[in-house]
């Protein structure tokens, strides 16, 4: 149903955002491709996206846990295999990955401090209550990265929902990382 745009039929305001995506990640996202139809819905996303990986206080790997957290609770079979792709080009660990994929526990007490705050944000729209915000504190992080949390949360509301009305293609470089919602 959705177009997947190039930089010809793409409207014009777009193509910034399209060059951008292209010279981030070597070829242009599906996602890029149909977020383009709107230069206002790619704007927000690369803005969001970019503060999310480059303005906040969590370092790469800990964006990418508040990012899986969100692709998996949203079921976002793109965004699962391209933040997989990405979490093995930053050399997160692999079990990190693996548990993110499964949505199950990390090893590491911090980072599943961070995934479980991030999840639970998600499921109670935020309205977490001060035990939880008091739990990620106390497990290292500070209230500046709580709001950083919700800057990664906003650029994955974008994208997860995007896909999810476009069934968006896996791009080929991602198909080995293809993940599939775990039914409940």
């Amino acid at each position: 149903m959705f177009t997947y745009h190039n930089k010809m039929t793409a409207p014009v305001q777009s193509v910034p955002f399209i060059d951008s995506a292209e010279s981030m990640f070597g070829f242009v996202p599906n996602l890029h491709k149909i977020l383009a139809e709107s230069p206002a819905a790619h704007e927000a996303y690369s803005v969001t996206y970019k503060l999310a990986t480059e303005k906040t206080n969590l370092t790469p790997i800990e964006v990418q846990v508040v990012l899986m957290a969100s692709n998996y609770h949203n079921s976002c079979h793109y965004c699962m295999a391209g933040h997989s792709m990405i979490m093995k080009m930053i050399n997160a660990p692999q079990d990190v990955i693996t548990a993110l994929r499964e949505g199950k526990p990390i090893n590491d007490a911090k980072l599943e401090a961070l995934r479980t705050f991030a999840r639970q944000l998600l499921e109670m729209r935020g309205h977490v209550g001060d035990p939880a915000l008091e739990a990620f504190l106390r497990a290292g992080y500070n209230k500046s990265q709580a709001l950083d949390v919700l800057v990664c949360l906003s650029a994955k509301l974008i994208s997860n929902f995007t896909n999810a009305l476009a069934h968006t293609e896996i791009d080929a470089p991602m198909k080995p990382l293809a993940w599939t919602p775990q039914v409940a």
